[in-house]
């Protein structure tokens, strides 16, 4: 194990930070991941070999891209790498020594320097799949009530299902 000194020690919270920022964002971001998902994804729900992870309620794993890999493996390995029994892949000083999930409020914390909250980063995911695809699909991949995805959908006018226009 390397000696910790000031400079390693800051270079290490550096690293946290960014690990953290990187799993939280792009889970978010590519997979529509809430904060509870993110913050309860423990480590036993990653399956390395199949490069999938189980958030939340979903019914299925959700196979991640090479760039979500990779991020996610970088948080992984950088949480072997403290001493702790915390199952969760996101762990951090306050939570190294015991069981508990990070908290809300650490995991908006993580994100506070890209300038959007992670809600609004799952929101428009989720925005963006209910309005390209069967809202119901989305839902039922989702693991939500198939009228809670019916939200993404306001605002949004399908033009096909609109009256042809009459030249005037």
């Amino acid at each position: 194990m390397p000696v910790r000194t000031p400079v390693t020690a800051y270079a290490h919270s550096e690293s946290d930070t960014r690990n953290r920022q990187g799993g939280s964002g792009i889970l978010a971001l590519l997979h529509g991941a809430s904060s509870s998902e993110v913050r309860l994804l423990r480590t036993t729900e990653v399956d390395r070999l199949a490069q999938t992870i189980r958030l939340g309620k979903r019914p299925h794993p959700v196979p991640l891209d090479p760039a979500s890999w990779t991020v996610l493996q970088r948080c992984l390995d950088h949480r072997e790498a403290w001493p702790t029994e915390n199952p969760h892949v996101m762990v951090t000083k306050g939570t190294k020594a015991g069981r508990s999930p990070a908290s809300t409020a650490y995991l908006s914390y993580v994100l506070d320097d890209c300038g959007y909250p992670p809600r609004m980063i799952r929101s428009t995911r989720l925005v963006d799949l209910v309005n390209t695809m069967d809202p119901k699909l989305v839902a039922a991949a989702f693991g939500m009530d198939p009228q809670a995805a019916l939200i993404y959908l306001a605002d949004r006018v399908d033009p096909g299902r609109l009256p042809p226009q009459e030249s005037r």
